[in-house]
Order: structure tokens, then sequence, then C-alpha cells
């Protein structure tokens, strides 16, 4: 690869839905012919077509993968593909008007779904022995079906800006009949090895198959890994990543679009906390190469490309103590194990992270005293019921109880604001919002509040306006400066 000062841009599904607003706000956006290049593109598949691939992401209900992996519905994921087809040859006639252009198109996808249905049928006769057993094979099943999403993406937005005179360098990292099995950083550097960064912009999938298997640790957070190894691989400048909105002060949906503001500058410290409520501005994991790095993060709104976005950078501190963000998840379950015998032993909170760890159920905090340990868990109520039944077995003597609750938390890079606890509590009664449990460490970026999952919107609105509002923001909490 021929090396230059460049950046590594991720554009989500949502954003890669809508083409035009893709090639005139981030593709183009106002550049000059010799400033178009120096940019490579990892993105990711059309909006809701991962959700058709593997399993819907919110509801559950299954896509082709779902249906593949279900003993009992031996054709019905046949029957899916062939509906995927139709989908996608669909969106295909919403972005090309030239014939030839989408024959193209068309084709590409047709071969690769085809291809999958013959090794799928191949694996499903193949299992039908003995001796070789289904479960063994789901996963790399997975990561196949994943990568037709990400291949349909990049393949026609590299054909069609090839068309509008974009020279556009396709980049498909999926693996679709590559002879070896690398590891990621080696594939990656292989990929871009012959890319000429100051004439080629790289269109690049999201997906990478390699041989650490990406879904194994990231399942759909997948395109993050990726976008995240190609900027520490070819030593971008900076990264960024396109969304349909802001990283903003809060939800918009909940505390509506006129008050929320975006953060404008934060550090990966904030990231992580916002990962951790299951709000991701970047996995953790993908964020951990930037951050060793050196490497910038920038999160932009695709619909608003005069903004600077958001800089999230290693060593970030605001420059006053403040609040930043106001964050959290509704779908929280409370597990409180109370046992009269765990006082001064511990004992029991390693048994208790067993069990968790055995069911694969993680969690978002906890809080203790002399006789009980309560974990806040993000998971589902089959997987919940499996705990509890476990946690059972593991203290016989004890007492084990649930509760649904909503975790709602104030994060900042730097939140020594003396008073602020007892503000925020104070907004919180005034519109009576009882509060379960609080929640703050010494290290002073969050302050985290239990209350009944019925209270979660109007916690949200109440700590929005107490600890962020009254500062009257307008561009940014803090404006992050252009490349």
């Amino acid at each position: 690869m021929t090396s230059l000062l460049h950046t590594v841009e991720k554009i989500g599904g949502t954003s890669m839905s809508q083409y035009e607003a893709v090639r005139d706000n981030i593709i183009l956006g106002g550049r000059s012919s010799e400033d178009l290049y120096r940019r490579i593109f990892v993105v990711s598949a059309y909006g809701g077509v991962t959700d058709e691939l593997l399993e819907h992401k919110k509801t559950g209900e299954p896509g082709v993968y779902a249906l593949f992996a279900d003993a009992e519905s031996d054709w019905a994921w046949g029957d899916d593909l062939t509906k995927l087809i139709q989908l996608l040859t669909d969106i295909n006639a919403t972005l090309f008007e030239d014939e030839m252009l989408k024959q193209q198109a068309d084709q590409f996808i047709t071969d690769r779904i085809e291809g999958v249905r013959g090794c799928l049928l191949d694996l499903q006769r193949l299992c039908s022995y003995g001796q070789f057993q289904l479960e063994e094979h789901l996963l790399t099943v997975r990561e196949m079906l994943a990568g037709i999403g990400e291949a349909h993406s990049a393949f026609n937005t590299a054909l069609k800006l090839q068309q509008e005179g974009i020279n556009a360098r396709f980049v498909d990292l999926t693996g679709w009949r590559d002879s070896e099995l690398l590891p990621l950083d080696e594939k990656l550097k292989k990929a871009f090895d012959a890319v000429d960064l100051s004439r080629e912009l790289p269109i690049v999938t999201g997906y990478a198959q390699c041989k650490e298997g990406l879904m194994r640790t990231f399942d759909r957070g997948y395109s993050e890994m990726t976008f995240s190894r190609v900027a520490v691989i070819t030593e971008a400048v900076e990264a960024v990543i396109h969304k349909e909105y802001h990283l903003s002060s809060a939800d918009p949906n909940m505390v509506g679009a006129d008050k929320v503001v975006p953060l404008g500058r934060t550090n990966y410290d904030v990231a992580d906390q916002l990962a951790n409520l299951g709000m991701e501005a970047i996995h953790p994991r993908a964020a951990k190469g930037l951050r060793q790095n050196g490497i910038p993060l920038r999160v932009m709104n695709t619909f608003e490309p005069d903004h600077t976005g958001t800089l999230i950078t290693r060593d970030y501190v605001s420059e006053k103590p403040q609040v930043e963000i106001i964050a959290g998840n509704n779908g929280v379950f409370a597990i409180e194990v109370f046992d009269q015998d765990m006082q001064g032993e511990p004992g029991p909170d390693r048994r208790i992270l067993d069990v968790l760890s055995r069911f694969k159920v993680r969690f978002i905090s906890k809080d203790t005293n002399a006789n009980t340990i309560t974990h806040y868990v993000d998971s589902t109520l089959k997987h919940v019921k499996r705990v509890v039944n476990a946690l059972q077995e593991a203290f016989p003597n004890g007492e084990v109880n649930t509760r649904k609750v909503a975790l709602v938390s104030a994060i900042g890079s730097d939140m020594q604001v003396p008073g602020i606890l007892a503000r925020s509590v104070q907004a919180l009664a005034k519109d009576e919002i009882s509060v379960l449990a609080i929640h703050q460490s010494m290290r002073q970026v969050d302050m985290q509040f239990v209350v009944a999952e019925r209270d979660y919107a109007k916690a949200v609105s109440a700590l929005h306006e107490a600890l962020i509002e009254p500062h009257n923001h307008e561009y940014a909490i803090v404006a992050a400066q252009a490349v």
C-alpha cells in the first residue's frame, strides 16, 4: 500500500441505505478531486439485511441462520434464502438505473447466495450421518451468511462510484472462495498491499473472515473490529464512524431533539461506560487498538456533514468538571442473592460470577453489603431464569430474588462537581422517581441510578434537565476541531 496521511471511515447500515446522502455528504462532501482520496471506507450491510441473514437483533425473529440452526425447519431456511435474493435485488433496482450495471450487481449477489445455498445443502446432507454434528459448524455458517450483507453493499457502492467517475476499489475481506485462512492482521496487510491511496478509494467489507473468527468474540459487532484493525494496520491519522445521529447528551427521542447537544469532545473512558450500558459508540475491544496506537476516533452524523461531530481521544479531560451525557438501559434484571452466611467471606461473589459466566450473562453493575450481593444484568428472561435456578443450588440457605429495573447513568470525562449527587437525587425526587440504588466510583466518570422500569424515560429527562440543559450548550458541549 502506498502510505499517505489518511483516514479510515466506517459507514453504518442505516446510512448505507441512503446512497445519495453517503455520496454527497461523506464521499464527496464538497471535496476537490485532489482531496477525494486518502480515505478507506469500511461499510456495513444495508439496514435490516443482517437481521434477515441471521436473526432480528431486537425481536429475535429468525433469519436464514436461525432457521438453518433449527433442526425442525429442514427447508424453511432455503425458502428464506430465495426471499433474500428478491430483497437484495430489489435494493439493487433502487440503486442502479443503468440496466447493465443492475444486471452486474444482481449477478454478483445471486452467485454469492446460490453458492451459500449449495454449501448449506451439502452440510445438511453431511450432518445426516451421526459422525458429523451440525453444532460444530454453526459458527462458520453464521460467519459465511453475515459476510453476504457487507459484500453486497460494498460491491454496489464501489460499482456505483465507478460509474460516477470515482476510482473506487472493492476490497472483499469475506474470504469468498479463499484458499487460505489467515490471522486478521495478516489478512488486512495482504489486502492493502496493492492499494494506492493517492488515487484509489477502497470500499471495504465490514465482515472479514480470519483465523480468529470475529463473530466468536464480537458477534454482530464484527464490523467495528474490522474497522479498528484496518485503521491500526494502515496507520491512519484518524478513525471516523458515520452514523444517522450525533453522539449526543441524551437520546433525542426521549429528551427532545431541541434539548440534546452533540458531545463534541470526550475520551475512550466515557466510550467504555456507554458500551457497558449497551449504547456503544464503538465496541471496547475495537476501541482498545485505536487507544493503544493513539488514533483518535470521530463520530459524525451522516446527515449533518458540516458539523465536526464528536472526537474521542485517549487523554482528553474536560477543562471544567461537568456531565457530558445521560444514558441508560431499560432492559435490566436485578439478581439479588441474600445469605446471612456470606458476611466477610470472599467466596460467595466468586460463586455468583461463575454462574453468570457459565450462562454467558453479562452484568452492567453490582452492589454489595454484609449479606447481600446484587448484580444488574443485561439479558433475556430465559437466561435469567437459568441463572436463578443455578444460584438457588449454589446458595441452598440463601434467598435469590429478581426484579426488572432500569439503570440511568450520568457520564463525563471529569465529574468531580461538588453537590452533583445531591442535585441529581433532588431532580429525580422532584419528578416523584424513587431511587432503588445508587452507584458512584472514586474515578468520578459515571454515576448510576437504579429506578423502576416505568420511570426510565422520565429519569433520563429529569437528569438531563438538571445536569446538562442549564449550561445552554449550542454547537456542542465542547467543540471538536476538524482534521
